[in-house]
């Protein structure tokens, strides 16, 4: 059973908008079978031009399920999202059962459950396996987050890879798609 962190932006999160969010996301529960202390982020935002986003976030063992919605009322961005999240579990599945007839369940590698947890909001659920068709290797310049954004915005890419010069450590700058920019951090796992 998921635990639920309901939050707004600009909107007050009343009890009955919490309900209904909780209801709506509590429906993708029955796709799992154990799914232990896992927490549903619910993120609610209401704009000046009367537009609602709904942004779920469930971080999993195996998998993290995200998506978003905007549109005209918040109750049909909540139910969007969760038809979004449902397709992504839908496809996840699917390629595991596929994984698991073609080489039976002891074949499945981690990097299969990987490849398969890569689940993203394409409605199409007959696409063709992802492939690699270019490869690059980069030397990491040790930068700040600011100059790599410079760099990115240079080189006319949408992110950008560096070595952080105070940590050491791998991070990537991003292009958001409202323009502003994103950092993704990494950490050592010990």
């Amino acid at each position: 059973m998921f635990n639920y962190n309901v939050r707004g932006e600009n909107i007050e999160v009343t009890q009955a908008i919490r309900e209904y969010a909780e209801k709506k996301v509590s429906k993708l529960e029955r796709f799992f079978n154990d799914v232990p202390n896992a927490t549903a982020y619910v993120n609610l935002r209401v704009y000046p031009d009367k537009t609602a986003k709904a942004e779920v976030t469930i971080p999993l063992s195996f998998l993290v399920l995200r998506a978003e919605e905007t549109t005209h009322d918040l109750y049909a961005s909540i139910d969007f999202v969760v038809d979004k999240l449902e397709r992504q579990v839908r496809k996840y599945k699917t390629k595991i059962n596929r994984k698991s007839r073609e080489k039976g369940f002891e074949g499945i590698t981690a990097a299969d459950l990987a490849q398969a947890s890569n689940a993203n909001d394409h409605e199409d659920e007959s696409e063709p396996d992802l492939q690699i068709v270019r490869s690059k290797r980069i030397a990491l310049k040790p930068m700040d987050s600011e100059e790599a954004v410079l760099q990115m915005n240079m080189l006319g890419h949408d992110f950008f890879v560096y070595k952080e010069a105070e940590t050491n450590e791998i991070n990537i700058v991003y292009r958001r798609k409202d323009g502003r920019y994103g950092l993704i951090e990494t950490a050592r796992m010990d």
